[in-house]
């Protein structure tokens, strides 16, 4: 049996739009792809200004917010994923936004370890 095999290549970004309800991609192989902006709660609570603020990273392999501390994919773009993040994570998140603290992996660890000592901040 002969099983035929195809390379798939993913394309890269070459420019980010964010508009209030849609996150458009145009990728290097001509494709302008656009997702709900809903599927990336992270991006409906920044501000203009901090979705406006992003970065191609990997070559263009991925899109990223620093100061929203997000990081999408162009292949979970073209695979249609919706943002992978837990409800209780997006939570802590929204909540240090709120308060104006930091808002990375590890300044929402340290925050917790603080808040609770003696425990891994859970």
């Amino acid at each position: 049996m002969y099983v035929s095999t195809t390379e798939v290549s993913v394309p890269e970004a070459m420019t980010i739009a964010v508009t209030e309800d849609t996150l458009t991609a145009e990728l290097s192989d001509g494709r302008t792809i656009a997702t709900p902006l809903a599927w990336y709660p992270r991006l409906v609570h920044g501000t203009p200004e901090e979705r406006n603020n992003w970065e191609l990273i990997g070559g263009g392999q991925g899109i990223r917010w620093p100061d929203l501390d997000e990081d999408i994919s162009v292949e979970g773009l073209l695979a249609g994923r919706k943002s992978g993040e837990s409800h209780r994570s997006f939570q802590r998140w929204l909540e240090a936004k709120r308060a104006g603290r930091g808002l990375t992996l590890y300044e929402l660890t340290d925050y917790e370890k603080e808040r609770h000592p003696g425990t891994d901040g859970q």
